[in-house]
């Protein structure tokens, strides 16, 4: 190549904020769990732009989040409390995040913390069962979703390797009624530790990254349902090519979530109700360095191509990165 690569290290992209989305009852989730959602979802933590900082100062990012989905109307999901058929929702999100690293190398790791909040608009469309025989209900939201909390971003980097832990905790800010289909809260809490590690190769301009992380929830106090715990597994590759001032990078990500243990508590009417979701599809980005600072563009496509016991769709997803 004429020209190298940046050796970006722009900042994480919230794979767990943007899953407030789900909060809303919302498509979205890896787990058929309490909605057929959770606080993770595909694509949140998966490629270039993802990978923790290890500049010390601020990272500021903007994410949007469409999805779409539906579910067989033979197939009931527990959504609120109650128990809906035939659902499907359409959902967009706009999530503010922030992190900041320090100069200083604990473990001798680069370490961040930092916040991303969402706000979401929601529309949720089902089949329920009343005292008056089925009915088709449609409910919109739109509203502050739950908010991420990131304690923990820890990166090591040797070479054109890098190794990180990160800890998110997802908190139920957002509002939550029980008995509506959209919601901007989830309603519980979700730890999910992730490890990743990830190569780019500022030479080449190649760069491949892998993340498997576990998400842990707390019951819903309100629905007496506590959804499973969900492996999810993200991973790209990605080449960089020079492009006018700066870099376009062209690649595709894959994920695989799957709920590792069932569904408890009062409110699970429908037993263990585990589930799973796979897919792949394409990653373009843009990497423009200026000066101190660096600009980042991603735009992906990711269809669900194999899933179980909850919503099937698309999401799309624009994330935009700016190191200072």
């Amino acid at each position: 190549m004429a020209n190298h690569p940046p050796h970006v290290r722009p900042g994480i992209a919230p794979p767990w904020a943007l899953a407030l989305i789900l909060a809303l009852g919302c498509p979205g989730a890896a787990l058929a769990a309490e909605g057929g959602v959770g606080h993770y979802l595909p694509g949140g933590m998966a490629t270039l732009i993802d990978r923790p900082p290890t500049k010390p100062g601020w990272v500021v990012e903007p994410i949007y989040l469409h999805y779409e989905g539906s579910a067989a109307a033979s197939r009931a999901i527990p959504i609120a409390g109650t128990l809906a058929a035939g659902l499907s929702a359409s959902s967009d999100a706009l999530l503010l995040g922030g992190l900041y690293t320090f100069a200083q190398t604990p473990l001798g790791a680069h370490y961040s913390l930092g916040a991303y909040l969402p706000y979401v608009w929601a529309t949720v469309e089902a089949q329920l069962d009343t005292p008056l025989g089925t009915v088709r209900r449609r409910d919109r939201a739109a509203g502050i979703g739950d908010l991420t909390l990131i304690p923990v971003m820890l990166a090591w980097e040797t070479g054109f390797w890098q190794v990180s832990a990160t800890l998110p905790v997802y908190a139920p800010t957002g509002e939550y009624r029980k008995g509506r289909l959209a919601n901007p809260g989830l309603n519980y809490w979700t730890f999910d530790p992730t490890l990743g590690v990830s190569y780019n190769n500022d030479k080449n301009g190649f760069n491949a990254a892998l993340y498997l992380g576990l998400s842990l929830n707390t019951e819903n106090p309100d629905t007496r349902y506590r959804s499973g715990s969900t492996l999810h597994l993200d991973g790209s590759i990605q080449q960089l090519l020079p492009v006018g001032a700066g870099f376009l990078g062209i690649g595709a990500e894959a994920f695989y979530l799957d709920q590792v243990t069932a569904d408890s508590g009062q409110g699970a009417r429908l037993g263990d109700f585990q589930g799973r979701t796979a897919g792949i599809g394409p990653v373009l980005s843009y990497v423009l360095p200026r000066g101190t600072k660096t600009f980042v563009a991603e735009l992906r496509w990711l269809p669900e191509l194999d899933v179980s016991n909850r919503l099937k769709g698309d999401y799309v997803w624009l994330k935009l990165v700016c190191q200072f």
